[in-house]
């Protein structure tokens, strides 16, 4: 999971917003049916509904989730 979300930051990378830059740090799976993700960011202020789509689209080609509906949260490092 990890290695195909740096692959696709890697293709195409996060635009920045007033000069700060998104980092995803590391994400999991926390969730099986449907499938639900977690990545840790340091600022979840900076995701735009784009990337988050961008996202989508990188886990279904990569997964094979095709028809099936995809959760994507985003959580501050540190935060519970």
């Amino acid at each position: 999971l990890n290695k195909v979300i740096n692959e696709s930051i890697e293709l195409n990378p996060p635009a920045s917003v007033k000069g700060k830059r998104l980092r995803i740090y590391y994400s999991t799976q926390v969730k099986a049916q449907p499938p639900t993700f977690a990545l840790f960011v340091n600022n979840v202020d900076l995701i735009r509904d784009s990337y988050k789509k961008y996202l989508t689209k990188k886990l279904r080609e990569n997964f094979g989730f095709f028809g099936t509906p995809i959760r994507i949260g985003f959580r501050e490092k540190g935060e519970k």
